[in-house]
């Protein structure tokens, strides 16, 4: 690839139905449904031509799976929260974008397919996102899924498969990265005006999380993402999966602008509204403790019989 992609910035946002359906039960459910009206009004006075979601609650199992219904249309129900009620959508998806972006993915060695068929169950962090962020549609905008058993180096060549798509087209995007922080929630029904981080180690990660996002150290924070994963409770698909796609397709550096907009709980888990914008600063240099890849060409020795003398 000869042309850079240009990535407008990119937004961290949690997948939890909470800021979209009830932000007035708890003050923070309300700081957090602020800061993404905040995104969106950055997104609405932006020149962004699409909208990019990679979103933790979309498990794939074989390859990566993307949206490519022009027009999708259904109304959700969260699994873990129905009782907060229904979440009707109607997207504008790019087909083109799709299309390429499943090409892009297989130059590089990447299963990839795209799903384009009414009815097909958007999940809830897509829904969420892209009601708050993009209400009435006047960005088109992509859905990729987070393949449950990806390795990092799947992941960062997804990322840079974006990349490559954005270049050939030309098209200038927001990267969407649906996660939570920590994720260990309550089993029980709580009271919103009680809702709290589960735990104080929890809440201290977090916050150590955070301080890389607000130093604008993604491509720092997608080299520890392994250590930070083994020290609070979180599901291998939210953990360290979205930063490093958000690393391998925003560039791997740690030149950005970052702002914590709102964190709070979510019946437990950890969610944050963070905006990273392109900078021409950095932090300091990035270590590269983990391998950087190209092409994936599958789980590498992974039959050798000398693995396992």
């Amino acid at each position: 690839m000869t042309n850079e992609p240009e990535i407008l910035f990119g937004i961290y946002c949690p997948p939890h139905p909470h800021p979209l359906l009830s932000p007035d039960a708890n003050e923070g459910y309300a700081k957090l449904r602020a800061g993404f009206d905040e995104c969106r009004r950055r997104i609405e006075e932006s020149e962004a031509d699409l909208i990019l979601v990679y979103s933790t609650t979309w498990p794939s199992i074989i390859g990566h799976q993307i949206q490519a219904l022009e027009n999708a249309v259904w109304t959700h129900v969260d699994d873990d929260f129905h009782y907060l009620g229904s979440m009707p959508y109607e997207f504008k998806i790019d087909t083109e974008f799709a299309h390429a972006f499943k090409e892009a993915n297989e130059k590089r060695g990447l299963e990839s397919r795209t799903v384009e068929y009414e009815g097909f169950p958007i999940d809830t962090g897509s829904v969420v996102a892209l009601s708050l962020l993009n209400p009435e549609n006047r960005i088109p905008s992509c859905i990729v899924s987070s393949n449950m058993y990806a390795n990092r180096s799947e992941t960062i060549v997804l990322g840079k498969a974006v990349r490559d798509t954005l270049a050939t087209q030309g098209k200038k995007a927001v990267i969407v990265v649906v996660a939570s922080l920590s994720n260990r929630m309550f089993t029980e029904h709580i009271d919103p005006a009680d809702d709290r981080i589960h735990s104080r180690k929890d809440d201290d990660w977090n916050q150590k999380i955070l301080e890389f996002f607000a130093d604008g150290r993604l491509e720092d924070l997608s080299q520890l993402s392994r250590d930070i994963h083994g020290q609070i409770r979180v599901q291998k698909v939210v953990a360290y999966k979205p930063a490093w796609f958000m690393a391998a397709s925003m560039g791997q550096h740690n030149n950005y602008d970052g702002e914590v907009l709102a964190y709070e709980a979510l019946n437990g888990s950890g969610g944050a509204v963070i905006t990273l914008t392109p900078s021409s600063g950095s932090v300091g240099d990035k270590e590269f403790d983990e391998d950087d890849v190209e092409y994936y060409q599958g789980d590498r020795n992974v039959l050798d019989k000398g693995m396992l003398e």
